[in-house]
């Protein structure tokens, strides 16, 4: 994988974010924020409000709460506009087209910014050609730069591994303009060499200037990784500080690391 990433990160502030269905509070006054070089940690008990969180963030729940990029309130645009920013999501589950290959998943994502449209089909045939061409080499090499060697990109999903699958979830996530990433439990059932792999690209992505915001259960690799972290109960932030704050912190202790120490 090539480790060189020159990318223009922004900075993604949450104050207040608040949720509620019906009677049940799922998130309280969370508020947080993550820089340009900077991997921020989500951690709390299943139920704690960690999705919620980034759905609030995402506009895509009821919430009110103010979220900014770069200083601009962003709170009313919609998730496609904030895509448009550079503010970006990979969800748990792993979600590609199942029909296309792994190249044609990577230029189904990346066409509204490199692709070709059907009026230039037609009026400029030779051109729009060209262009495709292009854009099929952008899509192949944003593939490798996130990891995935050319050696899959005429597979189909299911037909790579799974640790692969997890990459192209955060590679087509990126797309080839993400500024700020939102990953959920990217981890999810690694281990071994592609835990390392994804421990590798994440760091590299924050070495390059990308905000990188994460969910996850490996204590381990949120330990390893993270900058900052903030902690979730019952919908509350119960700390926010730096991987050594958070580990001795009596709150987090009891509420989740457990309070042996």
């Amino acid at each position: 994988m090539d480790n060189t990433f020159h990318i223009d990160g922004g900075t993604l502030r949450v104050e207040g974010l608040r949720v509620a269905f019906n009677a049940l509070v799922a998130l309280d006054n969370v508020s947080w924020e993550v820089h340009p070089g900077e991997i921020l940690g989500v951690i709390g008990s299943n139920g704690a409000g960690k999705s919620t969180c980034y759905n609030a963030t995402t506009n895509m729940v009821t919430r009110t709460g103010k979220v900014e990029i770069d200083g601009r309130d962003v709170s009313d645009q919609p998730a496609s506009r904030l895509a448009s920013l550079g503010l970006r999501r990979a969800f748990q589950q792993n979600a590609f087209f199942t029909h296309l290959t792994v190249l044609d998943n990577m230029i189904a994502v990346i066409q509204p910014e490199h692709g070709t449209s059907l009026l230039g089909t037609i009026l400029r045939p030779l051109f729009e050609h060209r262009k495709a061409a292009h854009t099929r080499q952008i899509a192949a090499d944003a593939l490798v730069h996130m990891g995935i060697p050319s050696e899959f990109h005429d597979r189909l999903p299911g037909e790579i591994p799974y640790g692969t699958q997890r990459m192209l979830s955060i590679a087509l996530a990126n797309g080839t303009g993400a500024r700020i990433l939102l990953l959920d439990e990217p981890a999810a059932g690694l281990g071994g060499e592609d835990m390392r792999k994804l421990c590798d690209l994440l760091l590299a992505l924050r070495a390059g200037g990308m905000a990188i915001v994460i969910i996850e259960h490996n204590m381990d690799l949120v330990m390893q990784i993270t900058d900052r972290m903030v902690v979730l109960d019952r919908g509350k932030r119960i700390a926010y500080g730096t991987p050594t704050e958070i580990r001795h912190d009596p709150r987090v202790l009891e509420a989740y690391l457990g309070s042996d120490e």
